[in-house]
């Protein structure tokens, strides 16, 4: 017969069991280096998957109150003193061109409480604003309860409380008229608001008239923020005129700003955080790369008996090689999808905690499985080519 005939093959039948042989003996063994690759793969998919999510509740955020939003607001004078807008603010910046609708309010300095019988130091971190008719509808807001303020109701003792600022005051609902302490005098709660995205500070905070604010609180019509809402294709020319209209003799004393670019920056942030932790996750995967190679070091030099009875049996050096290369590719392949499972049940959590669509990129789950696998069949290069080089007589003395 020809030495080809002769030379022993061996079939792809076999080479899952003859590969998984050290597998099975030494499971705990196993189970720790697939373990080091596990964290690795997890750590990368939790991170994309937890990003993907909070960008995606951010752009939907952005979405919801549009990019078109400004806001007007008193700045500082050359001196470095608080600023006041004219009185005339607030029309003046509802009459400039491109403006949709502007809403003008002022923080007053009283504070609000559930009854006569709270300290006045206990303020919760509440403020009081004055506010016109048309900021609900300006910032595109939503009340939970009861109705906003409109003509007729700004001129009575009428107040409209921010969503935190209900919980705070303990107001669930609007049933039965509840009043609360605005100063120095009572207020009946006619309306609750749904939190505000791009004006969270509105959240913390109770809306009067300006009418009864003028009676009750001396308001003298100075607002201290106006917002506008813009054509969006003209944001930014509306942006650089809101400055002048507000205060035609001192813009330079007048804040301009585009709340959604607040978000936009923070998606910018998250970007750039989620570099870095996919680095320690690659570091991660790295090490348990390298637990993969120092384990099956180990198992080359505790089965060199083995090793040497299949070479003399008629095994070539590329049958012991592929052995021990396709034990680490499988150890990588277990930890990559071990990770993956992992990184995406710890992405459910964080986004079911914060109340987030969950989403879990496709590449992050290919990559992440591809990555282990590479890892591993990195990992077990040299353990095999050193099983491989391994001569028969020399490997049969430890038996």
């Amino acid at each position: 017969m020809s030495p080809a005939a002769l030379r022993s093959r061996l079939r792809l039948a076999d080479l899952l069991p003859v590969s998984t042989v050290g597998l099975r003996s030494r499971p705990g063994r196993a189970a720790l280096s697939v373990l080091g690759v596990a964290i690795g793969i997890a750590a990368m998919v939790a991170v994309l998957g937890v990003t993907r999510s909070s960008q995606a509740d951010v752009l939907a955020r952005i979405d919801r109150v549009g990019t078109n939003l400004l806001t007007v607001a008193n700045g500082k004078t050359l001196r470095g003193g608080e600023a006041e807008l004219p009185d005339t603010a607030g029309p003046a910046v509802a009459r400039t061109e491109n403006v949709l609708s502007a809403a003008a309010t002022a923080a007053l300095p009283v504070h609000v409480y559930r009854s006569d019988r709270i300290p006045a130091g206990r303020t919760g971190g509440l403020s009081v604003r004055v506010t016109d008719p048309t900021l609900l509808a300006t910032l595109d807001g939503t009340l939970v309860h009861g109705r906003f303020l409109d003509a007729a109701l700004v001129r009575y003792p009428a107040v409209v409380l921010g969503n935190y600022a209900a919980t705070v005051l303990g107001i669930g609902d609007v049933d039965g008229s509840p009043r609360i302490r605005v100063g120095d005098r009572w207020y009946t709660v006619v309306g609750v608001m749904a939190p505000v995205d791009l004006a969270p500070e509105l959240d913390t905070a109770a809306f009067i008239g300006a009418p009864i604010a003028a009676q009750d609180f001396g308001y003298q019509g100075h607002p201290t923020r106006i917002f506008v809402r813009a054509r969006t294709d003209r944001t930014t020319e509306v942006a650089a005129m809101l400055a002048r209209a507000a205060a035609p003799e001192h813009p330079e004393e007048v804040a301009v700003s585009r709340p959604s670019e607040a978000l936009t920056a923070r998606l910018a942030v998250t970007g750039g955080t989620t570099v870095l932790l996919l680095g320690l996750g690659g570091v991660a995967l790295l090490v348990g790369g390298i637990g993969i190679a120092n384990v099956l070091v180990i198992s080359v030099l505790e089965r060199r008996g083995e090793i040497g009875l299949r070479r003399a049996l008629g095994a070539t050096r590329g049958h012991v090689a592929v052995q021990f290369l396709v034990e680490s590719v499988l150890l990588g392949a277990a930890g990559g999808l071990a990770g993956v499972v992992l990184g995406t049940a710890v992405t459910y959590a964080m986004a079911a905690a914060r109340g987030w669509q969950t989403l879990v990129p496709a590449y992050a789950v290919g990559a992440g499985l591809a990555a282990a696998v590479l890892i591993g069949g990195c990992a077990g290069l040299y353990p095999a080519l050193r099983a491989a080089r391994l001569s028969p007589t020399e490997a049969l003395r430890t038996l």
